[in-house]
C-alpha cells in the first residue's frame, strides 16, 4: 500500500487574501486528518504573490495547532536561506509543542528569483556546501555533548526527522549518503525522476533514521464527477505554470479555456513540467496513477492539487482518499 500525503503551496486565488488561503489551507488539512492522509506538508516561496507559505514553520504550526493527529511539515525549508540553528530551534520548538508529529524536509533551491533571494541575504555559495549544512543541522538536533558551546533550545535531543528534497540526481545522491529518506518533486520537474530514483536506490547507505531507501514522490492530482469537470479545474494549474514559465507570477487564476492563452511553444513547456498530474474521474486517475506507480514503486505520493475552487480542491482530495 502506498501512503497518500498533501503537498500545499497555501494558494491563494485572485480576488482573495493571503490570510483567508491559510484558513483555507487549515480546513483542507483538518479533512485530510479526517481521510486518513499521513503528511501535509507546507513549501517555502517567496516574492510569490499567489503564495501563502513563506513564513514556512510559522504555517506549519498553525496547521499543527489546528489538527490533532497527521503529521505536519516542511516541504520544504530552503536550508541555505537560513541559519541553520535557527532552523533547529524553530523545528525544535514545533516537535515540542506537537511532539511526534513534526516533518522536517530540506532543501537546496532559494525557492524564489535572484533578486528576492539576494533580499533574503542568501549567500549563493551556501548551496555547494548544502550536504555539509544538513550535517550541521543534525549535530544541533542531536543530544547535547559535553563541552558543546553552542546547543538548539529547543531542540536538542529531540527525534525530530528530516528529508531531503530534491528535482535532480544531486539531490538523490546527498539523500542516498546522509541515508536520509527522499522526496522528489515530479510534480513540476520531472524529467530527472527515474535517474534520481536509481541513484538514490543504488547508493543508498543506511543510518540511524532511515535503514533502507524510502522515496515521496510528488504528483498533481485532479479529480471531479467527470472528466471535463476535471480538466476544467486542472486549467487553474495550467495557467499558473504558464504565468511561471513567462516570469509573471500572479495570484491563482480561476479556470479559463486554454486554447488561446499560450503559444504552441508554452503549451509543450508547461505540459512537460505538469507530465506527473492525473486529472479525471476516479477510476480515471486511479488507472493512471496505479501505472505510475508500477513504474516508479514509490514508498509514498505527495499530491499538489492547486485549484482555484476551494470545493473542488476539498472534492478531489476527497476522492483521492478513497483510492
Amino acid at each position: 500500500m502506498v501512503a497518500l500525503s498533501i503537498l500545499d503551496i497555501v494558494p491563494v486565488p485572485e480576488g482573495y487574501t493571503p490570510g483567508e488561503a491559510l484558513r483555507r489551507s487549515l480546513c483542507l488539512a483538518r479533512k485530510a486528518e479526517e481521510w486518513g492522509y499521513r503528511r501535509y506538508w507546507i513549501a517555502e516561496h517567496h516574492n510569490m504573490i499567489g503564495a501563502a507559505g513563506a513564513a514556512t514553520g510559522t504555517v506549519v504550526g498553525y496547521i499543527a495547532g489546528g489538527t490533532q493527529t497527521i503529521r505536519v511539515g516542511a516541504g520544504g525549508i530552503m536550508l541555505p536561506n537560513h541559519a541553520p540553528l535557527v532552523v533547529a530551534e524553530q523545528f525544535g520548538t514545533l516537535e515540542s509543542l506537537y511532539p511526534g508529529r513534526i516533518d522536517l524536509g530540506l532543501g537546496r533551491a532559494p525557492g524564489t528569483d535572484a533578486i528576492t533571494a539576494q533580499a533574503l541575504r542568501r549567500d549563493p555559495a551556501r548551496a555547494g556546501a548544502f550536504a555539509d549544512e544538513v550535517l550541521e543541522l543534525q549535530g544541533f538536533l542531536a543530544p547535547s555533548r559535553v563541552g558543546q558551546v553552542v546547543e538548539a533550545v529547543p531542540g536538542a535531543g529531540l527525534s525530530l526527522p528530516l528529508w531531503i528534497l530534491g528535482s535532480s540526481d544531486s539531490g538523490a545522491r546527498t539523500a542516498a549518503t546522509l541515508g536520509l529518506p527522499f522526496a522528489f518533486a515530479s510534480h513540476f520537474a520531472p524529467s530527472g525522476l527515474l535517474k534520481a530514483l536509481q541513484v538514490y536506490r543504488d547508493e543508498f547507505q543506511p543510518s540511524q533514521q532511515c535503514r533502507e531507501p524510502y522515496t515521496l514522490l510528488g504528483v498533481n492530482v485532479v479529480i471531479a464527477d467527470t472528466n471535463e469537470e476535471a480538466e476544467w479545474q486542472f486549467t487553474s494549474i495550467q495557467q499558473r505554470f504558464l504565468n511561471i514559465v513567462r516570469g509573471q507570477p500572479k495570484r491563482l487564476p480561476a479556470p479559463a479555456d486554454m486554447s488561446s492563452r499560450w503559444s504552441k511553444e508554452e503549451q509543450l513547456r508547461v505540459s512537460e513540467m505538469l507530465k506527473y498530474s492525473f486529472v479525471g474521474t476516479l477510476e480515471t486517475v486511479r488507472e493512471k496513477l496505479a501505472e505510475f506507480i508500477d513504474h516508479t514503486q514509490p514508498d509514498e505520493l505527495i499530491v499538489s492539487a492547486t485549484l482555484f475552487d476551494a470545493d473542488a480542491r476539498l472534492r478531489s482530495y476527497e476522492h483521492l482518499a478513497q483510492i
